[in-house]
């Protein structure tokens, strides 16, 4: 590249990426109110919940074995 195509590449990168004003540090620290949406969420219970979506791999696991059972080797060897 010759230094007009540099200059020119600088030029637009200036152009959409403007310098920022004032102080690029955060007004507050975000950390408590982090805190505060973790503890506002409901509990777990302690037992076993399954989603819907690992219901779902669950079948498609099953449905796969049974269409081409020479992969119950492979599952087990990632087990």
């Amino acid at each position: 590249m010759n230094e007009h195509h540099e200059n020119r590449i600088k030029q637009l990168l200036q152009q959409a990426m403007p310098p920022v004003e004032g102080d690029p540090e955060p007004s507050r620290d975000p950390w408590p109110a982090v805190l505060r949406r973790i503890d506002a969420q409901p509990a777990k219970p302690a037992g076993v919940s399954w989603s819907l979506f690992d219901s779902a791999l669950l079948a498609g696991l099953v449905a796969l074995v049974a269409l081409f059972p020479a992969s119950i080797p492979v599952f087990l060897y990632y087990l």
